[in-house]
């Protein structure tokens, strides 16, 4: 009798003192901390769009400088890939089980966020704006996933209208990666360019271990087309422009706001990529908004000093704005779950990016996970500097 007395006044002393724990108390979450993860590739045939995971970093040094989110700082997860998808998958489960990630943020690649996707849904774990346009994100659409970048197929589709409408361009081809991120891009140019009675004059598929592309090249010209989209790697996207000139190939190119990083683009292909028209999905990194400029502080402070301030590493922090946004309306009662419904209720956010709106979810309605769908269209000038041809444009 005496040892259940002892016991049910123990029990009663763990309920007061277990009472007083903090609601929030979950995977990846402390009384000071945030655990949050993403990958990029840092070596490979993507590294190019390594810079994108180093600018969060940037982000996140920022927001810890100033006391963090509600008292919390955030620990910055990180590793790269390669854009090797068996790579990334490895790389998530070993942070995920080992560490306990509250939430993962961008992650550059089609296919490497595909190796992760189910694997990241199934344990109910949020990841905010992958770093690539794929339908994949959103359809079907998942709870804990929200995607913010624009759909490539969005992009082909303002391409193609802006050189038919506006351009007066009657003979377009495409090279494209075969994989899901050319595809997606190969799907919009088909579908836009039907409207207006045309037909892609070539389809040139291109693998991601691909070195020599005089073949590719060679069937462009072949085709007659008088404009190219590319989408492809900065690195296919190089090589191709290098080949046509030794062809004396020289159509109107195009390309996705993947290769839209033009101070980057221009000076490695020593000024090929002047006059590229592309699409792009934010404010330009040098242009003069209030917030543009608090983040170029951030990188002069925080950045490695062989850091390169451009397109690709300010992506890194427009793709995180998202979620440090919901992160900072959930107050110190942060879930998982909690996050997700601060998420669904963004409604034209408007960071560096374009405007940001989700909903709250409904499997039948894959827009409600997809939360920019505006673009506008640019061409690199002498030097790499940034022309804007359109306002933004609101896609379909």
């Amino acid at each position: 009798m005496k040892k259940r007395i002892i016991w049910a006044v123990a029990t009663l002393l763990s309920l007061v003192l277990f009472a007083g724990l903090p609601a929030w108390a979950e995977e990846g979450v402390t009384d000071t901390e945030i655990h949050i993860g993403q990958w990029g590739p840092q070596t490979g045939p993507a590294a190019a769009w390594g810079s994108v995971a180093r600018g969060t970093g940037v982000l996140f040094d920022m927001i810890n400088e100033k006391g963090g989110i509600h008292g919390r700082k955030i620990v910055y997860h990180t590793f790269d890939d390669g854009y090797n998808p068996a790579r990334t998958l490895a790389g998530v489960k070993q942070l995920q089980e080992d560490v306990g990630v509250f939430a993962w943020v961008g992650g550059v690649g089609t296919a490497p966020g595909m190796a992760v996707k189910d694997y990241l849904m199934e344990r109910k774990v949020p990841w905010i704006s992958p770093s690539s346009g794929s339908l994949h994100w959103i359809t079907p659409p998942n709870k804990y996933l929200f995607a913010s970048y624009p759909l490539y197929k969005m992009e082909a589709k303002a391409l193609c209208r802006y050189a038919v409408e506006i351009m007066g361009k009657k003979s377009v081809a495409m090279v494209y990666q075969n994989d899901e991120y050319g595809k997606n891009g190969l799907m919009g140019a088909k579908e836009e360019l039907a409207k207006h009675g045309l037909s892609l004059v070539a389809e040139i598929p291109v693998e991601k271990s691909d070195t020599d592309l005089k073949p590719h090249v060679m069937n462009l010209k072949k085709s007659g087309a008088d404009t190219v989209l590319l989408w492809v790697s900065p690195k296919h996207a190089l090589i191709t422009l290098g080949t046509a000139k030794a062809m004396k190939f020289e159509p109107q190119w195009m390309s996705t706001s993947t290769c839209s990083d033009y101070p980057y683009m221009n000076e490695i292909s020593q000024g090929l990529w002047v006059g590229v028209i592309t699409t792009a999905f934010g404010d330009g990194p040098d242009s003069f908004g209030p917030l543009m400029r608090e983040y170029k502080a951030a990188f002069d402070k925080f950045a490695a000093p062989d850091e390169r301030w451009g397109t690709f590493f300010t992506a890194g922090f427009g793709f995180a704005e998202p979620l440090v946004e919901a992160l900072h309306r959930c107050g110190r009662d942060l879930t998982r779950e909690r996050l997700v419904s601060e998420l669904e209720q963004l409604q034209y956010f408007r960071g560096i990016m374009g405007r940001i709106s989700f909903a709250p979810f409904d499997v039948n309605s894959p827009m409600c996970r997809q939360g920019q769908t505006e673009v506008f269209i640019a061409k690199c000038a002498e030097g790499g500097d940034m022309i804007q041809l359109t306002d933004w444009l609101k896609i379909d």
